[in-house]
């Protein structure tokens, strides 16, 4: 067996404990999946987790969000067992933490930080990382004070106490001026992004959707045969991949795989990655993925619906895609399959990424999808109608072409829109189906 020996300067995982404070509406059942899952992402960091806590509240408590009482019993676990971190599920305002880290002695974050501290590891391009420092940026901004009353307790000394006001501006200043360049660069993404899509506007383009570790990136690797990076664990990837999708004979589709959404996922975030999930707001239609094998998936599907919402693409063509029924027994399956239908009218497919054939049916969706969406015919244009020829060849996908004296007939799959600003132009002539 091999044997693991430690790293030199190699830092030990950090002992955390974490804090839940739901309101009093929210069931208790509830209340544990949202602190399991906060251990999930607290692992997702490295982190260990040796403890937790819970208070119901009416209303959070304006100096320590939890009561004083609680905040105090906080103090002792922590010292009890020996933690160096307290990870709260809830969003603390900036005096909330620095009440909370006066009190306990030991480093306070909030479900907002540990996401972005996660999304920090493990952004791997330019433009991750542009997003995800964007994000943090605008979080550390109003909590400025905060770290540096951190850093003086921590590095206190002579030569090393109070770097007063005169830092303090100097640091805001130079943040806001970081912010700006990080908002120019990725307006600059935002573009190339745009002229890519365009270049692809031919194409039957979908987007995966969905809460993190529903199975998105397994199902993109399952579909197109191709290497997608997959891991059993929350946000495993963030940088898009798209992959071209065989549907039948003469029928592709350009599957892209966006950043999965969670509960309280951070605004700045949302906004930060905006540009990515762009290519969410462009596609022809939108899987939307959930992991049927879990107890929460109706409150993570409304949780995806709702981040759609924000982003203004709510109204996207949208196939409910429900992952993972290889997890459930037959009779699991078939009473989950009669509650879906009962519960959603729009259509939904169930998939499995390691049962033979747990793809065909979605396979089957996206072939008539595409086919509704980008029919197939035969098109006579004029030879002198170079415009209406380029916008065929840029918007649609050419099949077959025959040239004559007068007219070129073409065999193209054309978006609907496509089709009928052709069909409005003289000359123009749908000879019929193919």
């Amino acid at each position: 067996m091999a044997i693991h020996r430690p790293i030199p300067n190699e830092r030990p995982p950090e002992r955390a404990i974490l804090v839940g404070a739901p309101g009093k509406e929210i069931s208790a059942r509830v209340a544990e999946e949202h602190l399991e899952e906060l251990g999930r992402l607290a692992d997702t960091a490295g982190a260990v987790v040796v403890g937790t806590l819970v208070q119901r509240l009416d209303s959070p408590h304006p100096k320590y969000y939890i009561g004083e009482g609680k905040a105090e019993e906080l103090r002792d676990r922590i010292r009890a067992a020996g933690a160096d971190l307290v990870i709260f599920d809830e969003e603390l305002s900036p005096a909330q933490g620095k009440n909370l880290e006066g009190l306990l002695g030991t480093r306070v974050m909030d479900r907002t930080e540990l996401i972005l501290d996660i999304f920090a590891t493990r952004a791997r391009t330019s433009e991750a990382q542009m997003q995800v420092e964007l994000a943090q940026l605008e979080y550390l901004l109003p909590r400025l004070k905060r770290m540096w009353t951190h850093l003086e307790r921590t590095r206190g000394g002579i030569g090393l106490r109070g770097p007063g006001e005169t830092q303090l501006e100097t640091d805001r200043r130079l943040i806001n001026r970081r912010i700006r360049d990080l908002r120019e660069k990725l307006k600059l993404v935002a573009q190339r992004r745009a002229t890519q899509r365009k270049a692809r506007s031919g194409e039957f383009r979908v987007a995966l959707v969905g809460y993190t570790n529903a199975g998105k990136s397994s199902l993109l690797r399952s579909l197109s045969g191709a290497d997608v990076f997959v891991e059993d664990r929350l946000f495993a990837t963030l940088d898009p991949s798209t992959r071209s999708v065989e549907l039948g004979p003469g029928a592709r589709a350009l599957v892209t795989d966006t950043v999965g959404f969670i509960r309280k996922l951070p605004h700045h975030l949302v906004a930060s990655f905006r540009a990515t999930l762009e290519e969410a707001t462009e596609a022809d239609l939108l899987l939307h993925v959930v992991d049927a094998s879990h107890p929460g998936w109706e409150e993570q599907k409304a949780v995806v619906e709702e981040v759609l919402e924000e982003l203004g693409i709510a109204d996207r063509p949208t196939l409910l895609v429900f992952n993972k029924v290889d997890r459930l027994t037959h009779d699991e399956e078939a009473a989950f399959r009669a509650r879906c239908r009962a519960l959603f009218a729009q259509p939904a497919v169930f998939t499995s990424t390691v049962e033979e054939g747990g793809l065909e049916e979605l396979r089957r969706h996206l072939h008539d999808e595409m086919k509704a969406q980008r029919p197939e015919v035969m098109l006579a244009i004029p030879v002198f109608d170079g415009e209406a020829l380029a916008t065929v060849y840029r918007e649609g996908e050419v099949l077959r072409r025959e040239e004559g004296a007068t007219t070129i007939h073409v065999v193209v799959r054309l978006p609907r829109p496509a089709l009928g600003r052709l069909q409005r132009r003289a000359g123009i002539q749908v000879v019929g189906a193919a």
